[in-house]
Formats: C-alpha cells, structure tokens, sequence
C-alpha cells in the first residue's frame, strides 16, 4: 500500500476496532456486593433503593466481601439493623453518614435548647397538658412534657453543662407540682395525675445551688408533702394486707410498692391494656389495670421484676412486689428530711425521720438484703420470699449510701458476674421482649451503678461500666446521629421492645452521658467511627 494511502474500515470491523481499544466498564454495585447487595435492598435498609446504589466503600470491596461471609457463616442473623450497622460501619451513604458529626459532647450541648420548653399560662379548654412557671427540659420525640424521673437525670448533664438555670427552674416546677397536687405526677398531663413515678425530688434538690432561706423552706415542706404521699397508706396497712402505697411486713415494719389511685385502662395506652386484660380472662380486668399502672408509676414498664411468668404480661403483679430501687430512694428521701429538719431547728422533725431511715434500713436488710446471693432483691408479697430476678435495681442502696461494706462488695461481685455486659450494664438477666429486660440498657440504671460503685470505692468496676456504656452510645451515634432512648448492650446497637416506638432525643440519655464524660474525662470519644461489634471478653 502506498505511503500515505487511507485505509477505509467497514463499519463492523470499525466497532471491533473501538471495543478493543475501550477499557472495561466498571461493575455496578450489584455485580461488585452480590449478596450483600441484594439483601441490603431486598431488606429495605434504606427507603430509597438509590441510596445503597451510590454509597462508596471505605475500604476495599473484597475486604468488605470477606467480613460479609464471615459474619454470616457464623450464624450470625442479618436483620435489616444488623444490616443497617454493617453498611455503615463500611459505606459512606448519601444522606445517612456523609457529613462529620460534631464531638458527642457538642452534640448534647447543642440539643438542650431544642428540648426546653418555656413555662406557659394555663393550656386550651379540654387539653390534658398541665401548667409549669418555670423553663423545663422534656425527653424528646413522643415524650412532650417533662416526666419525674427522667428529670434527675437530664439535670445531671445540666448541671455538667453549666446549665444551674435550668435545674433550678426544674425544681421549681415539682415544688409547684406538689404544693398543687400533693405529689410530683409521672408526667404533666392530667391522665398522669393517678400515680407518681420513682421519687427522685430529694436527690434533685442536692444539685440545687440555691441559698435562699425562704426557697429552701418551701422545698422542705414541698419535700415532706410527697413523703406524706408516698405514706399515705401506713395506718391501714395490715400484714399480707397492704393498703395504697404502703406494705407492712412480716415483722410489722413499713416499706413501700408502687401503686396508681385508679384501675382502669391508662389512657395513653388504652387499646393495649384493654387487650393485656382481656387476654388474662382468669383475672379481674381492674386488678390487671392497677398492676399495669403500678408498673408505669415504677418507671420500668414493663419488666419481668413485675411478671409471675416472664413471658405473659397478663401476670403482671407489681402491686405485689416491694422493690429495692423504692426503698432506698424513700431512705435517701427521708434522710435528707431528716438533715433539712436539723438545720430548721425542728427538733421533733430530727427525731421522727431520724426513726423512720433507721427502721427501714433495718427493714430492708432482713427482707431485701440476700446474703447467700450477694444482692438486693426484690420482695414477693404473695409469696412472703424474695423476687429470683436479677436486676440492676440491686445497685440502688450503694447509690444512695445505706449500703454496708459486705454488702456493697457482694453486690459488686454479682454485677461483675451477672448483669455486666460489652455495651453497659444490663436491665435484667432474664429476655422477655419487654423494654425493661435484657438485652437493653438505660442510662438512669448505668449512672445508678456507676455513682454507687464509685462512691463505695470500686472505682475499676464504675470505670469499666462507663467505658462500656460511653462506647455504645457514641458508636450508635456516629451510625445514626442521634441520642437514643435505649440501647441494645449486648450486641451495642439501638434498643427495642416495649409498647412504642424507640425514641430519639433524648434528655436522660443526654445527661447522663455529659455526666460520664465529665466524670472520665479520659473516656471522651473523638469523631471515628468506633466499631459496635462486641469487643471479646469482659474484663475481670
């Protein structure tokens, strides 16, 4: 062929020509996550099935490939949240983990101005809400108005964040509440009126900062208003007879149980209960609604604490049970009653509350102390024997300081055996599904347990649950960029059960978590991504 002659291509040769000299077309994602890929959309992990389509990999995608095989030749189940955790511990999604998160501790301090709420003049005509004063925090999502309980500990982080206005302007708000209603209610609606809730007030007023005589007076009186509540039933109390909240014991001492002053179905969760109790057909439905509300008035709702057969709700029996968490929060009341009377110069107040801690201590180690155990149980009234559930409710008598030195040892032992686990502390031993049972845990109970140990002295055990449970929920945040009500500390992942959805927010988790962080400051997590998976065997 002549130099400079062109040569012509037919056109099939001329595609052959093109395709030879192309480079080879990259594999869509389907092709390059195969199972993972379809179980990650057939799951519905992520609502739009373009999300997952254009998420990038943070580390080689056979790297990834051989941990998914590896985890599901294990046995290990592949629900869409273990699914969720797994492609976020190793995919940068669109509009899931995309943008950094700020520091955990930033995060926390920028939710509070989006959980207050100004106090407010009297509401509408027929809503259920009650007035406050004063500015309060509320938990979040569903949880609109400010609860009793949750409220100690969201003033924790408060307080850890320099926020004394808002403690101060809280306890203001329980004193009005009880000078209103005689007791501080579960929540602040009217439907919340019939039953109180674990009765943190006392130790709430130890974070007060308030020095004014006259203040300090009128929570006094506001503080022996709700002991005289929670007594209410100690002249009509009988032996195998309790009477309201109040149970005499064998020995005809006085301790107390939850109760709720009505016994029909709650009205937050009407359908539920009326289906509880028309499944339990051998019980009267208005002894299954009382122990219904008895357990929402306990603040673990539900539990198997409260259950003759853990796996039924309809043998719900709290009004049957005298609970260690109570008692002790009943002797921290009536010996801070005691100190506030001592400095009014009430000489007969000194002496009568000085009498009432020393009997119930007295009472509380004979019946709920078990020395062959090494814990505190829970009393069963029916059946005059201690409760065989293992529960974190034992750590409350170190938390609040009526403890002995034997006792607080033993029950350190048992919550190293028994209830620690690689997320934080357990709620229970016993799995039911019910919220209050493992494998969840709440940050009131590990703040109880951690506080207590401390106090006592077993700093490396009070470390070590703060560790666990600091992890948990930072790794959950940076997975989801929230602040959950609960948590799964087994497998260290969002909790579940219960009668509602999980909620996010939210105000005890927040505080007690600003606590921790304030307490260890070597603990404060940083922004990476710390992995969920669990982390081998416990410490001793």
């Amino acid at each position: 062929m002549a130099r400079g002659s062109r040569v012509c291509l037919s056109a099939p040769l001329l595609a052959l020509a093109l395709m030879a000299n192309a480079p080879a077309a990259p594999p869509s994602p389907a092709d390059q996550f195969g199972d993972l890929f379809a179980a990650v959309q057939e799951g519905h992990v992520f609502e739009d099935g373009k999300t997952f389509a254009d998420a990038v990999p943070k580390r080689a995608p056979d790297a990834i490939m051989a941990q998914y095989s590896t985890m599901i030749a294990s046995g290990a189940p592949a629900t869409s949240t273990d699914l969720r955790a797994f492609v976020l511990d190793n995919f940068t999604v669109p509009g899931v983990n995309d943008q950094p998160l700020p520091p955990l501790r930033d995060h926390i301090r920028a939710l509070w101005p989006q959980l207050s709420r100004e106090g407010a003049g009297d509401p509408p005509a027929g809503s259920s809400a009650i007035p406050l004063p004063k500015p309060y925090v509320v938990p979040g999502g569903r949880f609109r108005e400010i609860y009793y309980w949750d409220s100690y500990f969201t003033m924790l982080g408060l307080v850890a964040d320099g926020r004394d206005d808002l403690v101060e302007g809280m306890i203001d708000d329980f004193t009005s509440l009880i000078e209103r209603f005689g007791h501080i209610p579960n929540g602040t609606r009217s439907y919340y009126l019939s039953r109180s809730q674990p009765p943190f007030f006392a130790l709430m007023l130890d974070l007060s900062r308030q020095t004014d005589g006259t203040v300090r007076a009128r929570r006094l009186a506001a503080l022996l208003k709700e002991h005289a509540y929670w007594m209410k039933g100690e002249s009509c109390a009988r032996m195998q007879t309790p009477c309201e909240r109040v149970v005499r014991m064998p020995d005809g001492s006085v301790l107390n149980r939850y109760w709720d002053d009505r016994d029909t179905p709650r009205d937050e969760s009407f359908a539920e209960d009326r289906a509880t109790a028309k499944k339990a057909a051998s019980r009267p439905p208005a002894e299954v609604y009382r122990d219904l509300r008895a357990g929402a008035e306990s603040g673990w709702d539900f539990s198997s604490r409260w259950l003759a057969d853990p796996q039924d709700l309809g043998t719900i029996r709290t009004t049957q049970v005298v609970p260690v968490d109570l008692n002790a929060l009943m002797w921290a009341m009536e010996k801070r009653i005691e100190k506030g009377c001592r400095q009014a110069g009430d000489r007969s107040c000194v002496s009568d509350f000085a009498r009432r801690a020393a009997a119930r201590k007295r009472a509380l180690d004979r019946y709920l102390w078990q020395p062959r155990e090494q814990r505190f149980a829970d009393w069963l009234v029916s059946g005059q024997k201690p409760s065989a559930v293992q529960s974190a409710a034992t750590l409350f008598p170190l938390f609040v300081g009526m403890a002995a030195p034997d006792q607080v040892s033993g029950v350190a032992a048992t919550t190293r055996r028994t209830l620690i686990a690689q997320g934080g502390l357990r709620t229970t031993s016993q799995r039911t599904g019910q919220q209050w049972d493992a494998p969840n845990g709440w940050a009131p109970l590990q703040w109880v347990a951690i506080d207590g140990l401390r106090r006592n002295g077993k700093n490396a055990l009070a470390g070590q649950i703060a560790a666990r449970w600091l992890g948990t929920v930072n790794c959950t945040y940076l997975e989801t960029g929230k602040m959950l009500e609960k948590y799964d500390i087994e497998e260290r992942r969002a909790g579940g059960g219960g009668e509602y959805p999980l909620q996010d927010g939210f105000g005890w988790t927040n505080g007690v978590t600003s606590a921790i962080m304030q307490q260890y400051s070597s603990l404060v997590p940083g922004r990476t991504l710390q992995s969920c998976a669990p982390t081998g065997q416990i410490d001793e």
